[in-house]
């Protein structure tokens, strides 16, 4: 591992800048229609959920995750070579993402970080590099949608980053 941290600061998260790393999950940006006689909006297909390997199947969980302090200090980031993961908070909870192109090595100059507004959630996928769960403010809770099932689904890289806000 480099000696060297990298330097990043979060920006807004937008879909846009996104992209290269997976989908942003925010019901008002997206298309919907209406479905049980008129009352609801189904906000539909948001994000892609990839599952591969062997006996791949689909989980739904729910993390409750500590706040962490800002500057963020990182040593690793992690990928999920085998599925998708996503992220969404339940509560308004805002969070930092720091992420990665999918690859075997990282390249510092490709590293991002983002801030979401609370409402927005995020799904890494297949092969993205990201950081643990970074909850700002308070405890979070996150409906998480990831891969369960047989084969090595976490893979670790050895990094220093620093992140900050604006």
């Amino acid at each position: 591992m480099s000696t060297d941290v990298l330097q990043l600061t979060a920006q807004p998260l937008t879909s846009e800048a996104f992209a290269a790393f997976g989908e942003v999950i925010d019901s008002r940006t997206s298309e919907h229609f209406m479905i049980n006689s008129g009352r609801t909006r189904r906000h539909h297909d948001l994000a892609k959920v990839e599952v591969a390997g062997d006996s791949p199947r689909v989980l739904i969980s729910i993390f409750v995750s500590q706040p962490v302090t800002v500057p963020l200090e990182l040593t690793f980031l992690e990928r999920h070579p085998l599925g998708s993961q996503a992220f969404v908070p339940m509560h308004e909870e805002q969070f930092l993402i720091v992420v990665a192109p999918p690859g075997d090595v990282i390249d510092p100059a490709e590293v991002r970080a983002f801030i979401t507004d609370g409402r927005q959630g995020v799904n890494y996928r297949i092969g993205t590099w990201h950081a643990i769960q970074s909850v700002l403010d308070r405890e979070g809770e996150f409906l998480v949608v990831d891969r369960g099932g047989a084969g090595h689904n976490c893979d670790e890289y050895p990094i220093a980053i620093r992140v900050t806000l604006e």
